[in-house]
Formats: C-alpha cells, sequence, structure tokens
C-alpha cells in the first residue's frame, strides 16, 4: 500500500507513468491541514501544451482502504476541460491491491466541446488512463521503468502500424487499382491467361488488404499467430515471384528487400514479450458492483474509465 500510494501521490514518481501528464509539481502549503494545490501540464505536440490547476481535497483511510479525492481546473483556452473532479480508490486484497479510479468533467466551447468530447477526447483519455495504470502496474510488480515502457509500447504500435500499411497498400495500389503496372505481368509469367491474372490479382489483393488489418483490428495478445503467418507468406510470395519473373529481383527496392524489412518487422515484434508491453485492456474499464464507491462528481455523465 505504500508504495503504491508514493508513486501515485508523489509528483516526481507520478508524472512518469501517466500518460495525461507531462509534469506535476506540488505547490506550498502553510500546514498538512490546508487542501493540496498543485500545477499540472501536458504537451499535446507540435510545440504546444495545456496546463492547468488542481486541489487535493481530501483522503481517508477505512478498513485498510484509502481514497484520494480531487478537482482540477484549466483556465486555457486551448483546454478542451473546463473543471473536474474524481478520486482513486485503493483496496488490499488476498493476493495484492486494487486500485480504481473514477472521474468527469466539463467541458467548454459549448456543443461543440461536447461532441468533441464524446468523439474522440473522452475515449482517448480514458484509454490514457488505462494504459497509464497498466504501467505502473508493470513498474511495481517486475520493476520495469515507465520510459521502458513507453519505448516497448512506440516500436510495437510502429510494427503494427507499419506491417498494416504495406500489406493493405500491396493488396489495393498494386493488384485492385493499378495491376498494369507489374502484377499481371508476374501473373501471366507463372503461366495465367490474361483473364485468369486479373481475377487473381483482385482476389490476392484482397486477401492482403484483410490481411493487413489484422494488424490493426486485432488486440496486442492475439497477432503473435499473424506475425508468424505474415514471415510464411513472405516467403511463399517471394518464392513464387522467383520462379514466375526472376528478373524483379534485381530492381529498385524489390521483393527481396521489401520481404526482407517486413519479416524482420515481425520479428522484432515476436521478439518482445507481450506481458512487458503496457496495455489498456488489462484494465478493468467496469469493475464489479461490490467493489464501486458512491460517487459525487461534477455532473451526471458516464465513467471515463475505473
Amino acid at each position: 500500500m505504500e508504495q503504491l500510494w508514493a508513486h501515485t501521490q508523489q509528483p516526481e514518481l507520478h508524472q512518469q507513468w501517466d500518460l495525461r501528464f507531462t509534469e506535476i509539481q506540488y505547490l506550498s502549503r502553510a500546514s498538512d491541514n490546508e487542501p493540496q494545490q498543485f500545477l499540472y501540464a501536458t504537451r499535446i505536440g507540435f510545440g504546444l501544451g495545456v496546463a492547468g490547476c488542481g486541489e487535493s481535497v481530501g483522503t481517508k483511510e477505512k478498513n485498510g482502504e484509502r481514497t484520494s479525492v480531487l478537482k482540477f481546473w484549466s483556465d486555457e483556452w486551448v483546454s478542451l476541460i473546463r473543471e473536474g473532479a474524481g478520486f482513486w480508490k485503493y483496496v488490499p486484497t488476498e493476493d495484492g491491491l486494487r486500485f480504481f479510479t473514477r472521474y468527469d468533467y466539463q467541458t467548454r466551447f459549448g456543443a461543440v466541446g461536447e461532441w468533441l468530447d464524446r468523439l474522440a477526447f473522452r475515449p482517448l483519455i480514458g484509454w490514457a488512463t488505462a494504459w497509464g495504470f497498466d504501467s505502473l502496474r508493470l513498474w511495481l510488480e517486475r520493476g520495469q521503468a515507465p520510459a521502458v515502457s513507453r519505448a516497448l509500447g512506440a516500436i510495437m504500435a510502429l510494427v503494427r502500424f507499419t506491417l498494416g500499411f504495406v500489406w493493405i497498400y500491396q493488396g489495393m495500389v498494386p493488384k485492385l487499382l493499378y495491376p498494369d503496372t507489374g502484377e499481371l505481368s508476374i501473373l501471366q509469367g507463372a503461366g495465367f491467361s490474361a483473364a485468369a491474372a486479373r481475377q487473381v490479382a483482385s482476389a490476392v489483393g484482397v486477401g492482403e488488404i484483410l490481411f493487413g488489418l489484422l494488424f490493426w483490428l486485432l488486440p496486442a495478445r492475439r497477432l503473435r499467430p499473424v506475425y508468424w503467418l505474415n514471415m510464411v507468406g513472405l516467403v511463399v510470395l517471394g518464392a513464387g515471384a522467383v520462379f514466375s519473373q526472376p528478373a524483379v529481383f534485381v530492381a529498385p527496392f524489390n521483393p527481396l528487400t521489401l520481404n526482407l524489412a517486413l519479416m524482420a518487422l515481425a520479428a522484432v515484434a515476436l521478439a518482445i514479450p507481450p506481458a512487458l508491453v503496457p496495455s489498456a485492456s488489462r484494465c478493468l474499464r467496469q469493475p464489479p458492483e461490490a467493489a464501486r464507491t458512491p460517487r459525487k462528481l461534477p455532473r451526471e455523465a458516464p465513467a471515463i474509465a475505473e
């Protein structure tokens, strides 16, 4: 409990694992009885950032459980959040601790702000909350620093995006949209007639698009067989090109170099243990009713993350 409390209540530790904040700074107070005020900042890229203020309005301890309640606000016009409130709850269990959160906020910019929040911001900040919780779990359970977790998460995201994009591009552009640029000649070299080659190219293109979508849509824990299938498929496609039109292997950016690069990306993904990569899906977004805590939040609204 003390370790978890420290990693969530001390700014220098909290800001390392929580994706929602880049910097947290406590303000001085005259006595321990006064609410703890703090400043927070979040970089959103392109040199832009959002800053705000917060206040810890109370902590409670009962039957070994702890609760930390806070409110937060921002006066910056670029901040979608105008003000909000939430809590953290720490619950001991037989085999460890359960760490809960619930928060809600009011937006600015009127109906446009509410629409933007519902469509994009609320799902994104909910995901960031859950991802940060899992990063904290890895830090406390395995000793894996949040900076390492962020690096592994970025590597896996880049691998998934790249493999998915290449397969979708290869299926859509040279096979469905512009097959006359070389795909048909490769298939005809394998013995297909002109009409059959066009049909095969279309079918293969659809298959490659669907296969590429797997990298984007499947949960990370289910992707390891897809990475192996990616490597086997590239070997098969490369072998087919060798027998049908070997001259393509001396062209710039030929199948040999492309296939090796894609196989290397899949090998990188397979080399990283999934258990070491934080995932928002490991957090329960809606805990059992028995573990819920009565809420007093700024307005009636669904939970962001729990």
